[in-house]
């Protein structure tokens, strides 16, 4: 039988590549034979992703792109499509938090959260769709969070956009199902990468490790996720045994929200 992780001659794109999760599912992608495309604000981080990826004989380039402008997400879709040919899989990963409360949030604040997680969401599905309904279909598959199933504490900004995340996805799998598009959600629960670590420095925290060692208690599996649990969950999705699953968020948190 073919191997139906598989998947040579595909081509993924990653936002938020640079570093966490989205570097981890970078590397897992490019491990099962796709060309993975890293998108990132940060170049620096962005190279050295690249070459960890290629130093394991895979295939990665970096494209700097904020994917809050919308000529900027153009433009990386346009050049994906004339260097690489094609688009099979869009990792929409990208986002950030401020751990703060409606009352104390900035407008700044407000708008950094939203645009980069929900707008980002936005633009690089909509020049990314077209090319993939061109060549037969594709997958997406965008980052939630449990936090966009339920809600958190001062995170405001941050649950809206995961919550938005969710039924933006799903709205996507119903417009898009006809063009063998599939959409889903990936809702990982607290994960240690950076974001994480500065999320505790935010809420006053000095002890970072004992902060993350309390963010794994109160779960069945008693354990942070690593970027590597939340990388296998995408590449499921976006391979051959998730070929019938579209519109669905996935959770993926050691059992936090169970």
């Amino acid at each position: 039988m073919k191997n139906p992780l598989n998947l040579e001659g595909k081509v993924a794109i990653v936002s938020g590549g640079a570093s966490g999760i989205g570097l981890g599912t970078g590397k897992l992608l490019a491990e099962y034979g796709a060309k993975v495309v890293l998108l990132d604000i940060n170049q620096e981080k962005g190279d050295m992703a690249v070459e960890e990826i290629t130093n394991e004989g895979n295939f990665a380039i970096f494209k700097k792109c904020d994917v809050t402008n919308n000529e900027d997400c153009k433009s990386t879709i346009e050049f994906v499509e004339k260097e690489l040919g094609r688009i099979d899989i869009l990792f929409n990963n990208a986002g950030v938090t401020v751990r703060k409360t409606v009352v104390d949030l900035t407008e700044k604040e407000w708008d950094f959260v939203i645009d980069v997680g929900l707008k980002g969401t936005y633009l690089l599905s909509k020049y990314t769709i077209p090319i993939m309904a061109k060549n037969g279909g594709g997958s997406i598959v965008n980052t939630g969070s449990g936090w966009g199933l339920k809600g958190g504490d001062k995170a405001a900004a941050y649950c809206a956009v995961k919550g938005g995340i969710v039924n933006l996805t799903r709205a996507m799998a119903i417009d898009h199902g006809p063009q063998n598009i599939r959409v889903n959600s990936i809702n990982p629960g607290d994960t240690d990468t950076a974001m994480l670590r500065d999320e505790g420095r935010q809420l006053g925290e000095t002890e970072i490790d004992a902060f993350l060692v309390e963010s794994a208690k109160g779960r069945p599996l008693e354990r942070l996720g690593e970027p590597l649990d939340i990388a296998k969950a995408v590449l499921f999705l976006c391979s051959d045994l998730s070929t019938w699953i579209t519109g669905t968020a996935l959770v993926v948190d050691g059992g936090g929200i169970a």
